[in-house]
């Protein structure tokens, strides 16, 4: 009986040494393979770049939020109103990255109840433009909503048209430079932000150039507009600044 307790004890054993050796040998594996996995590329809130340079206006790319960066019209587009869109996270953004709840904020809720109510229904290409009496409580001077239409409708193309409104809305009002932000993003829709970024540029530049048509042929003043500043968040600045430069080189051609 003693020797069979003794083989018993002794196969027990080796069982023991094999598993965790086994263990140790997996164990590398597999932490080596979760430190390895890529984490996101992020961005300091306040980075901004110069892109390039078309027909003389500066485009600058700036990692921050449409209720702090500072112009003299912030753009900022939504989507038709769902019952606390902007605030459900997933799918859009958590508070703290989320350029809209800042914005609503900002304004003390009126971002969302003018959506709510209906007097902005953010209709494809519907505009409102707001200007706060009370000083400070946006970076910018002036906002302009763009209505972006239904999310589930939502194509990267018609950022060109956006962008086009966007232009013109800017240079009827006579500003020097004007700030956009898509708010994608921020309310929930997984657009391709490179060309979202790239669109915008191509559709403003359009608009550009045709009010510089327009006043060489002595039909309108001739426009002072200088820059546009592209917002974007943290984790998609260098992102949009790829399609950012696309759309320059293209506008060169």
């Amino acid at each position: 009986m003693k020797t069979t307790k003794t083989i018993f004890q002794q196969k027990k054993i080796q069982w023991s040494l094999i598993a965790l050796f086994s263990a140790l040998a997996i164990s590398p594996i597999q932490t080596y393979a979760q430190t390895t996995v890529a984490t996101p590329k992020t961005t300091a809130i306040g980075t901004s770049s110069i892109w390039g340079n078309v027909d003389g206006l500066a485009i600058e790319g700036l990692v921050q939020g449409p209720s702090a960066a500072v112009s003299d019209l912030q753009v900022a587009c939504v989507f038709e109103y769902t019952e606390g869109d902007i605030f459900i996270s997933p799918p859009a953004l958590p508070a703290a990255l989320n350029g809209l709840v800042h914005l609503d904020e900002a304004l003390h809720g009126t971002l969302t109840a003018i959506r709510k109510t209906g007097k902005f229904k953010g209709h494809a290409l519907e505009t409102v433009l707001l200007t706060p009496a009370q000083h400070g409580t946006l970076a910018s001077k002036k906002l302009l909503l763009i209505g972006l239409g239904k999310r589930e409708d939502f194509n990267a193309g018609l950022m060109k048209d956006v962008g086009s409104v966007a232009m013109r809305e800017a240079l009827r009002l006579g500003v020097r430079n004007f700030s956009f932000a898509s708010d994608l993003k921020d309310a929930g829709v997984d657009s391709p932000t490179a060309l979202v970024a790239e669109n915008v540029v191509l559709g403003s530049i359009d608009a550009f150039r045709t009010q510089k048509w327009i006043s060489e042929k002595n039909m309108d003043q001739k426009p002072v507009l200088n820059k546009i500043i592209l917002l974007a968040g943290p984790a998609f600045f260098e992102t949009a600044g790829e399609g950012i430069k696309k759309a320059i080189s293209s506008l060169h051609n």
